[in-house]
């Protein structure tokens, strides 16, 4: 009998300082300690599953220069969104091909605390990895962590990784 993996989700977004199709800091901080401290050399025991959630914009017209738009122009926007968020997940999957570790990637959209809480109870992975961008007591007031609420809410072990002190922008809330 086959023995399964142990399957860990990993919370992936894009880089708020580079944008698409660019990780964050914390999400490529967070996949490379998966690699180098969980998987190591034994990548056939590890199944990664990445998981990015996108974030819909709330009115739709961020990147409009009129608020006279078409059905067909939203759906232009879905689309490039789609695309945007799949050259992210491609750059985790083409690492994990390389190393030879299996790996799935999706993308959802919504709140990403709640989606994140959300894949972990539908999928149950053994255990979930998100970045931290180590942010201070009063910048968490008014940003939120992401990190903080799955540790409290996940249905798994967490473990949050807080990115490297010569990694951390001049304002720690760029990631």
């Amino acid at each position: 009998m086959a023995e399964e993996t142990t399957r860990i989700m990993v919370g992936v977004n894009e880089s708020s300082l580079k944008g698409y199709p660019y990780p964050s800091i914390s999400s490529k901080g967070a996949f490379e300690w998966t690699i180098n401290k969980l998987v190591r050399c034994n990548v056939n025991a590890f199944t990664l599953l990445f998981l990015h959630v996108q974030v819909p914009d709330e009115d739709g017209f961020d990147d409009m220069d009129s608020i006279y738009a078409s059905p067909e122009d939203f759906e232009n926007m879905k689309q490039r969104d789609k695309i945007r968020g799949l050259h992210l997940l491609e750059y985790f999957v083409n690492r994990c091909h390389e190393i030879g570790v299996a790996c799935q990637a999706w993308i959802r959209q919504g709140d990403p605390k709640e989606v994140l809480i959300h894949e972990v109870k539908r999928l149950q992975p053994d255990l979930l990895v998100v970045g931290s961008r180590g942010l201070g007591p009063f910048q968490k007031v008014f940003v939120g962590t992401v990190s903080e609420f799955c540790v409290k809410h996940a249905e798994c072990p967490v473990i949050t990784i807080k990115r490297k002190a010569d990694e951390t922008p001049d304002d720690p809330v760029d990631d």
